[in-house]
């Protein structure tokens, strides 16, 4: 297993070790950390591999040296020695967000608009995991922000990636207007099997307005799709169902934009766990479960449940804000919802959620293995508890029973 952050130190048990946002450790008991040790200078947002080859990591982030030697925001790694592979080119105009490997090229996204040489395909390029160059299997145009009376200052950007189990779609989140030129905003699906890769036709009017915008004083009309000013890119999190059949999105953004805080029922997809067919056409949600006005950051699906995880306190909680409403449960910082309906999965007390974590500012990243759910998170005002279990910030592991 790899680990990226922002980090100097970790501890396993009673041992601590010196790392700098990045290490490794065995995925089995005892889990022993491995000695690989880069020495990033910066946060590391993200970590992939290419196909079967484990002898280099790509890594992205906000970094300007690895090891001694400079590089800017990307580099490949060998995972023995931690050094720096020279051919791989190493340099981002911008921060890069998130990586994967997949058929044979590096799919990168961030902040950016040049990397490598190359500012033809800004905020999202493929990359060859050979030389680090824009292989032109990515010609997507990503462009625009969002703009709505009030809004925050927001960047474009891609912010996060999430490969189907069959591995020939991509769910790609952001902050974006267009891309492929489709009108496309939070997220689009990419088919990896065409060359360059096509935005499908997977979309919702519950995100990207197409059939206008709900108001208080106009209910009726559409969705309210977009969240409160100061979030405003809020589909943060994607996992794809076993059978890649259906979607399950986590989101932040408090509330609906021109909606009042309180207004309940709670409606539109802010600050909610939901589900979508993944059919490539135009959807509507399966299922919305509602936090009531906390974040959802992380997501990740098997067969028996849809985990959800960032800083909320409840769950099944439509009917009030920043407090636990009617026919709502307790579920801190992470839930297992059922694949189906939506409902939580609750303790044997029928009471509270299943499962549960020390909130702090949020589970980043889930992870679905044979074995378990790994869980990637802070320890923000001393969280430490996972599970039940103490001193499991950072990464908490649910195995199979």
């Amino acid at each position: 297993m790899y680990a990226v952050g922002s980090f100097t130190m970790i501890k396993r048990e009673s041992e601590t070790y010196a790392r700098e946002n990045v290490f490794s450790f065995s995925a089995t008991a005892p889990f022993k950390v491995t000695s690989w040790a880069p020495d990033v200078n910066g946060v590391v947002n993200s970590i992939a591999f290419s196909g079967g080859n484990c002898a280099d990591a790509y890594i992205g982030g906000q970094f300007s040296a690895v090891g001694g030697t400079v590089v800017k925001n990307i580099a490949e790694v060998d995972t023995s020695a931690g050094a720096v592979v020279a051919g791989f080119a190493h340099s981002a105009s911008g921060s890069v967000q998130t990586l994967l490997g997949v058929g044979g090229h590096i799919l990168a996204g961030g902040y950016y608009t040049s990397v490598n040489g190359s500012s033809a395909d800004p905020y999202m390029t493929s990359l060859s995991p050979v030389t680090g160059r824009d292989d032109g299997f990515l010609r997507l145009g990503i462009s625009g922000n969002y703009q709505f009376s009030g809004v925050a200052s927001n960047a474009t950007r891609v912010f996060n990636q999430s490969l189907s189990h069959s591995g020939q779609y991509d769910l790609v989140m952001g902050d974006f207007t267009s891309a492929g030129g489709l009108p496309r905003q939070q997220i689009f699906m990419l088919n990896l099997a065409t060359s360059p890769a096509t935005v499908t036709g997977w979309t919702s009017p519950e995100w990207d307005g197409s059939l206008g915008e709900a108001t208080p004083a106009d209910p009726t009309n559409g969705y309210p799709y977009q969240c409160a000013t100061e979030e405003p890119f809020y589909i943060q999190a994607a996992a794809w169902s076993p059978s890649d059949s259906e979607i399950y999105i986590g989101t932040t953004g408090y509330h609906p934009n021109n909606w009042p805080v309180g207004q309940t029922p709670r409606n539109g997809l802010c600050d909610a766990a939901a589900a979508f067919p993944a059919t490539q056409t135009s959807v509507t949600d399966t299922w919305i479960n509602y936090t009531g006005c906390d974040s959802l950051y992380a997501a990740a699906a098997d067969s028996s449940a849809a985990y959800f995880a960032g800083h909320e306190r409840y769950s099944m909680n439509p009917s009030d804000c920043d407090a636990l409403g009617e026919g709502g449960y307790n579920a801190p910082g992470i839930e297992g919802l059922s694949p189906t309906t939506g409902a939580l999965y609750t303790d044997p007390t029928g009471t509270v959620g299943y499962y549960s974590r020390a909130r702090g500012l949020g589970a980043d990243d889930m992870l679905v293995t044979s074995a378990g759910l790994w869980i990637a998170s802070d320890n923000y005002d001393g969280s430490q508890m996972c599970g039940g279990q103490q001193n499991l910030s950072g990464i908490c592991f649910l195995p199979y029973s």
